[in-house]
């Protein structure tokens, strides 16, 4: 029969093609299957005959059909193992197993999270809770409570974003201490990371940034205390051998108030290097890094707390200790997240 012969043939012809397997590449394999295999290939055009034949002759054509597309198949699939077992051999014979190794790229956590972190681990250490609270905030938590009543010109200085006239989002993380006063009694202790946001950005600015404030209340509480826990702060980031200064300064929220100092790490207080006025400090000797003072008793008695109490409150911006401790110059790269700069952390 004419189609038996056809069908026959197909298989021959195809072995033959697959003699020259060893020029093939896996693209080529799948057009010369799709050639005699495919929907409009050279077996589905011998098939497409099979209704020229009598009922008596169809089963056989049929049977003889399936015998060889079950042979093609296999004679592909052989093809497609022998491609793909020369291209291991290959891939094995271009190895030198006496090169060096390669160590994979790792990822690290981000320079802000890395300083939260040793920062938060600091105080726990001495015995504060961590405290979280809502970064969309109303008004009398982020102000009135903090001592700052409408028309107060401190509120000039926070380039608020303001949600409405009473809502707005949250310009330092002070709120949470004056919920977690309002929640527990004294004695209290805890620091508070997180992000906060005003209503400005140049180089030195963004209107995203992260803070840690801390607060500490009890009877007995003096600035003593705060100075004291502070300085052990610093030198347990920056080095046992850094000096630190108290300025007298100005917050609504304490007094009295003060801004805390570090020797210049890169001069080493001296205010230059090599004749020339120290980059980091401007010649002075010293770095400001937070500001801190002991609690207005008016933000006592916003939460209604004893009069007998007393505590003290800091505060910190948290990109900018990173940028001294890890020696950054550019605030922008904090949040461009540049694999590079990223990198450098792990």
């Amino acid at each position: 029969m004419d189609l038996i012969n056809a069908l026959e043939g197909l298989a021959s012809e195809l072995r033959k093609e697959l003699d020259q397997a060893s020029l093939f590449s896996q693209e080529k394999l799948e057009e010369l299957r799709v050639d005699f295999l495919g929907r409009k290939g050279r077996l589905a055009q011998i098939m497409s005959k099979l209704s020229s034949l009598s009922p008596e002759e169809r089963p056989a054509v049929g049977q003889k059909a399936n015998t060889v597309k079950q042979e093609c198949s296999r004679l592909f699939d052989a093809c497609k193992q022998a491609i793909e077992a020369r291209r291991e051999a290959a891939a094995v014979a271009g190895f030198d197993p006496s090169l060096p190794g390669r160590t994979p790229w790792q990822g690290s956590l981000h320079p802000d999270t890395l300083v939260m972190e040793e920062v938060c681990g600091i105080f726990r250490g001495l015995g504060f809770d961590i405290a979280q609270g809502p970064e969309v905030e109303i008004d009398h938590y982020n102000f009135e409570a903090l001592n700052m009543p409408p028309e107060h010109p401190a509120r000039d200085m926070q380039d608020t974003l303001y949600v409405t006239d009473t809502v707005l989002m949250r310009t330092h993380t002070s709120p949470v201490q004056v919920r977690t006063m309002l929640a527990r009694r004294p004695p209290v202790a805890v620091v508070v990371p997180g992000k906060v946001y005003r209503r400005d950005s140049d180089l030195t600015h963004t209107p995203m940034f992260h803070q840690i404030e801390g607060l500490m209340v009890d009877r007995g509480i003096s600035m003593a205390h705060l100075c004291g826990m502070l300085t052990a702060f610093v030198r347990a980031v920056f080095g046992p051998a850094t000096e630190v200064r108290f300025r007298q300064s100005f917050f609504p929220f304490t007094e009295p108030s003060a801004e805390v100092d570090i020797s210049c790490f890169l001069c080493g207080g001296k205010g230059h290097g090599h004749g020339e006025p120290c980059r980091v400090c401007k010649g002075t000797g010293w770095v400001e890094i937070l500001g801190c003072g002991m609690v207005d008793p008016a933000v006592f008695a916003a939460v209604d707390y004893p009069s007998d109490v007393t505590g003290f409150a800091f505060g910190m911006g948290v990109e900018r200790i990173a940028m001294l401790k890890y020696g950054i110059g550019d605030l922008r790269m904090f949040f461009e997240n540049d694999v590079r700069f990223l990198s450098q952390f792990a």
